[in-house]
């Protein structure tokens, strides 16, 4: 399928994990694909960012668009997570974590609208399963994908009028680059991985190229009628209920 052909695709967080998945997928089909994230790559058009910071997402669209001429999908990805009790969290890394995971896409969304107005395009937000529910120690995080979330809703609600949708997708344990460094620090790494495959009904954990299917679904015209939604990839995990 090229359902993407002509159409221009910027991705946060592109060069590992879900982000590279997708990336990969959208050029598949036939995307000219930008991707911004704070280091270089050479397989996409790279824009070096620090989303952290408020001015970056201005300049990254801008960036898109003066490169390109339109702007037909944004997926907000990049983020971050840090473990620490609320009581032991520094202010400033809470902050560093909402700015990320939940600023950092309200501004791009922001300054992508003009765009996305006029090719009636589609958002694809990066949430978790952590919006949902909460793993120990994880406040900041959880918080940031909740508040995600609720701006997913909030776009699609305000914006829809215009033609433009907007989801998200909460994924669970996905076996990325980082993930997969966890799990192979661990004392046992096949039983943890049994472990963590007999809390999902499929019996595994996912991968990012399942996720980005996903996405790249979301953005596509196959899903015209879809906006405003919260999708779980997580292979039946948050179903599931615990044994007593």
């Amino acid at each position: 399928m090229m359902r993407f052909e002509g159409k221009t695709v910027l991705i946060t967080g592109g060069r590992s994990g879900i982000g590279r998945a997708t990336a990969e997928r959208f050029a598949d089909e036939g995307a000219r694909v930008f991707i911004a994230q704070r280091g270089e790559d050479d397989q996409f058009e790279s824009i070096i960012a620090d989303l952290a910071d408020p001015a970056a997402p201005q300049a990254v669209i801008d960036q898109v668009t003066r490169q390109s001429g339109r702007l037909d999908v944004l997926v907000n990805n990049a983020g971050i997570m840090q473990e620490a009790a609320i009581e032991d969290m520094p202010l400033e890394d809470w902050m560093q974590t909402i700015n990320i995971n939940l600023t950092a896409p309200f501004l791009m969304i922001k300054a992508a609208l003009p765009y996305l107005r006029q090719t009636k395009g589609a958002i694809v937000n990066t949430g978790s399963i952590e919006g949902l529910g909460s793993n120990p120690m994880h406040a900041a995080y959880g918080a940031s994908k909740a508040g995600l979330h609720g701006l997913t809703k909030a776009v699609a609600v305000d914006y829809g009028d215009e033609g433009i949708r907007c989801n998200a997708v909460a994924p669970g344990w996905i076996d990325t680059d980082l993930n997969i460094d966890f799990i192979e620090s661990m004392e046992d790494p096949a039983a943890f991985r049994r472990d963590i495959g007999k809390i999902h009904p499929l019996g595994r954990t996912g991968t990012p190229q399942e996720v980005a299917s996903l996405i790249a679904f979301l953005a596509s015209s196959d899903a015209s009628f879809i906006t405003g939604q919260v999708y779980t990839v997580d292979g039946g995990r948050m179903t599931k209920l615990s044994l007593p």
